[in-house]
């Protein structure tokens, strides 16, 4: 039994359920005020480095989440396992924790080869990932800004993957999609926030992705959104500490670097 049961279908949920909570989180961080004592970045940093404005920022994420609505739909419809009845059989909870499991496992391993691909190959990079990191001082509303190719390569693909190879119904993908968006908008936040729970679970949290987006990390720190075991393994993790800036705010520093 869950709240949206009678009003809305988990299809409808899935599909549009991760679209809306993108904007309230990433919404909520854009209406915080400045918070320079938890800032990775100085707000001058903010708008000297970045390269695009916030208006085409979300044009950009609006694109994608199209594109990721449109093959959600699709790809509930195809999958779906309702009875004569009209009804799905949901497992049982034990069971949709482990297809949780698999799933963030088979999305940290997706989008850790094509992004790890995206910043080896020139071509790639240049053409496409690099709009990406147009953003060199991230924050929520960015979390999604991709090029469309990448949007639907590395996060539309990589989502449809990790449901179809963990076997969840569109129930239990409403629950994973929604913590994948939220996880991806915290990673991008830029804020460094006493208690984030994410901070606390994760190693790769909001100060470890940033790494990624300063120049000297770009070749490290790939893995996304949940776990760094790919970086761990393969030789691409970077270490850092985060110092406290004299004028207020941390740092997010290499260690290669002290």
């Amino acid at each position: 039994m869950v709240f949206w049961e009678g009003y809305v279908s988990d299809e409808a949920m899935g599909t549009f359920a991760p679209i809306v909570l993108y904007w309230l989180y990433a919404g909520f961080y854009q209406m915080l005020p400045p918070l320079d004592n938890y800032r990775l970045h100085t707000r001058k940093e903010e708008e000297e480095k970045n390269l695009v404005p916030l208006g085409v920022v979300v044009r950009g994420v609006l694109l994608q989440q199209l594109v990721q609505a449109i093959v959600a739909h699709g790809l509930f419809l195809v999958t779906s396992t309702e009875n004569s009845s009209g009804v799905t059989v949901q497992p049982t909870i034990l069971v949709q924790i482990v297809q949780i499991g698999v799933a963030m496992l088979v999305m940290d391993t997706w989008q850790y080869f094509v992004h790890r691909y995206m910043h080896h190959n020139k071509f790639l990079y240049r053409h496409i990932h690099s709009q990406h990191h147009k953003l060199v001082v991230p924050y929520a509303i960015g979390a999604l800004y991709n090029h469309p190719l990448e949007g639907l390569l590395l996060d539309t693909v990589g989502g449809a993957m990790s449901f179809l190879v963990s076997g969840m119904t569109a129930r239990t993908a409403v629950i994973f999609f929604c913590f994948a968006v939220v996880k991806t908008v915290d990673d991008h936040c830029g804020l460094w926030l006493p208690g984030n729970i994410f901070h606390l679970l994760f190693q790769n949290n909001t100060a470890y992705h940033d790494i990624h987006h300063q120049l000297q990390g770009l070749k490290y720190n790939y893995s996304q959104p949940f776990f760094p075991v790919w970086d761990k393994l393969l030789g691409t993790h970077m270490p850092y500490r985060l110092l406290k800036r004299a004028e207020g705010g941390f740092e997010a520093r290499l260690v290669k670097d002290d």
